[in-house]
Parts: C-alpha cells; sequence; structure tokens
C-alpha cells in the first residue's frame, strides 16, 4: 500500500507528522499528504463518521496519537469495537483502548517493623458495649 508520492501510507504517522496534525487538525482535511491517505477500513469508517462532527479533525487526530502509542492494529480494532457499539468519538476509542491495556502486577509494598501489629485486635462487640455503658 503506497500513499503520495510512493510513500507508505502509514509512514505518514510517523511522530513528525502527528504534532502538526495535534497544532493543525484542519491539516487532516485539508493538507496535501492527507488526502489520498488509506486508512485501514475501521478507521477510515471512523474518519467519516468523524467528518459529520464540528470537533471531528480534532478527535480523529487524538485517535491517530494513539497509533503511536498502542500501534496501528490495537487502534484500528479499537474503532472497529467502538463501531459495533454504534459510537464512533474520539473518546470512546481512547476507552476502550486504555480498557486493553495491561496494567502489570501491582507493585509489593513491603511493611517496616514499626507498623506491624504488636496485639492482634479481638472482635468482641461486649467491650463496645463496655465502653457505650461508661459514657
Amino acid at each position: 500500500m503506497t500513499g503520495v508520492a510512493g510513500v507508505p501510507a502509514f509512514a505518514r504517522l510517523h511522530a513528525d507528522y502527528v504534532p502538526v496534525l495535534a497544532r493543525k487538525p484542519g491539516a487532516l482535511r485539508n493538507g496535501a499528504p492527507f488526502k489520498d491517505w488509506v486508512l485501514p477500513a475501521a478507521m477510515e469508517r471512523v474518519r467519516r463518521k468523524l467528518a459529520a462532527v464540528d470537533d471531528g479533525n480534532r478527535q480523529m487526530v487524538d485517535i491517530l496519537t494513539a497509533v503511536l502509542t498502542d500501534g496501528l492494529p490495537a487502534v484500528d480494532a479499537a474503532c472497529a469495537e467502538a463501531i459495533v457499539h454504534g459510537v464512533h468519538s474520539a473518546d470512546v476509542v481512547l476507552n476502550i483502548l486504555a480498557r486493553q491495556r495491561d496494567p502489570g502486577p501491582p507493585a509489593t509494598i513491603l511493611t517496616p517493623a514499626a507498623l506491624t501489629l504488636r496485639h492482634v485486635p479481638v472482635a468482641d462487640c461486649a467491650r463496645y458495649d463496655n465502653l457505650r455503658r461508661t459514657i
């Protein structure tokens, strides 16, 4: 798959282009390098749906920015899932991506010796009843 002037279509997702799009999202609609841009099917459907929204270019740029961190297959799958659910906003796509990330194992926290229990608590409600009577 090639884009304008034989440059691979997804090469334009390089880190140099996304910051430009973030500053000037209208370039996505009007910029010469992006006119004949071929995206994966689900991303293209989201792009077409977002074209009808006031801030659609900004939302599409947010989705394209996610490609740099999550990868093209993951973003395309998130767009497909969003379409299946009948939504097409960037917030939904980014939320789907965030839920699919592996958070990794939680950090193990060692308890300092000063915080270890000296007296194990006893579950005895009669003790509390006695306290209430003295007050």
